[in-house]
């Protein structure tokens, strides 16, 4: 197993428990395929650095996770498809 960082953005027009929800959601996709979250922060809502999709601020997410490549290619098959997050990236971290 790898160790990743990910970061995700999360549109602000929504009601705050469907903003939490939508991460908690996003935790359950990778435990789902046996990822480890071995740290989660909730970052809040930030000004984005240019507009995206009409929003100028985004709710953001970091985990700290040891997952396998199922689990990734599970989270960013899901990130796609739903529509309440803005941007995602997925970094893998060298011990």
């Amino acid at each position: 197993m790898n160790k990743y960082e990910i970061m995700f953005i999360v549109k602000p027009d929504i009601e705050e428990s469907e903003i939490k929800k939508v991460a908690e959601s996003m935790k359950k996709v990778l435990t789902d395929k046996q990822a480890k979250v071995l740290e989660e922060k909730t970052m809040g809502q930030k000004e984005l650095a240019y507009e995206m999709n009409k929003f100028k601020t985004g709710y953001y997410f970091l985990f700290i996770v040891e997952a396998n490549a199922a689990a990734i290619e599970e989270f960013n098959r899901v990130v796609g498809i739903n529509e309440n997050l803005l941007r995602h990236l997925v970094v893998r971290v060298e011990d």
